[in-house]
């Protein structure tokens, strides 16, 4: 029987890794840093054979030529390698993989994209780098599109991860599987909507959001100014309440919110929190452990990390 035996939820960010001399909360940085070492700990308890990562684009992967709301990585995975995230072929473990696509699209819950040469980013590669470190693991790559107007529904992707938790289950085998949220918390990027971009940089972004696809290097320094050159945007009390969800088995609650509302409560990358809400509804929404919450104006982001472990009583089972 294939189980789903951990889940995990953590925001990312590249400036961990470009910038962390010059990251002024150390003490919050070291937090949160230990606590991804922390989760990495118990996903190498748990043991599992293949990790599922759901992970945002920042259109290193995707482009403003083809969004698909959904998309899974059913053959070769290759990570785009920016700011000192890992570079290169990712193993993928393609028969789980296909298995997923297959399952939501014959089964009529979900008409989700593949691909069988995906390209990703920190999205994904930024919880390969601290959270799979050392592990021998096999991943199934899924991209959510939280960027990029009109946004996937958070029902619809409270849903999927339901369809995929179902799906996972009618793999034949005896697969030990993990599942990681990628992204959030509260935080504002300077981006804008891309159908209506306002003055010089705007326009800029949206440029290399539509031509990147096999230049993106070309556009990142200027990119990376205009991202250090923001203002933080953190809503402490908002990533205190998803977080509050999660320990009690209750993300799904977060549904409430539309896309709209929670771009005005926690800024445009809290739209990210869609990926930890695929995350928990694929454990069943079972009650979770906060191992983390900081906040890092350096990062422009709330940085928290959780686990759920499915188990009885928290403990995984041997």
């Amino acid at each position: 029987m294939t189980d789903i035996v951990l889940g995990v939820g953590a925001s990312h960010s590249t400036l961990m890794n470009t910038h962390w001399e010059e990251t002024v909360h150390k003490d919050e940085a070291g937090r949160f840093r230990d606590a991804l070492y922390a989760a990495r700990d118990e996903l190498a308890a748990a043991r599992p054979d293949t990790v599922v990562i759901v992970g945002s684009n920042h259109f290193r992967g995707f482009w403003l030529d083809l969004i698909p709301s959904f998309t899974i990585g059913v053959g070769e995975c290759v990570a785009s390698g920016e700011s000192g995230t890992p570079k290169g072929p990712q193993p993928v473990d393609e028969d789980l993989a296909r298995h997923i696509a297959g399952t939501l699209v014959d089964g009529g819950r979900f008409d989700v994209a593949f691909s069988a040469r995906l390209q990703i980013d920190h999205g994904q590669s930024h919880a390969i780098q601290y959270l799979l470190d050392g592990l021998d693991v096999e991943i199934v790559p899924i991209v959510v599109n939280v960027f990029a107007p009109p946004l996937p529904a958070l029902a619809r992707c409270d849903a999927l991860g339901g369809a995929i938790r179902d799906a996972i289950a009618a793999f034949p085998g005896d697969r030990r599987v993990a599942v990681i949220g990628s992204g959030g918390l509260s935080h504002r990027l300077p981006w804008p909507d891309w159908r209506s971009p306002d003055g010089e940089d705007e326009e800029f972004m949206v440029r290399a959001w539509l031509d990147g696809r096999h230049n993106w290097q070309d556009y990142d320094a200027r990119r990376r100014q205009i991202i250090r050159a923001a203002q933080a945007a953190i809503n402490p009390e908002f990533d205190d309440e998803l977080l509050t969800m999660v320990e009690k088995g209750e993300l799904h609650r977060i549904t409430a919110y539309t896309t709209e509302r929670l771009e005005e409560v926690a800024g445009n990358g809290a739209q990210e929190v869609r990926t930890w809400l695929v995350m928990a509804a694929a454990l069943g929404h079972a009650p979770g452990r906060r191992l983390a919450y900081e906040v890092i104006p350096e990062w422009l982001t709330g940085m928290g990390v959780a686990v759920i472990d499915p188990a009885p009583h928290g403990k995984v089972s041997r």
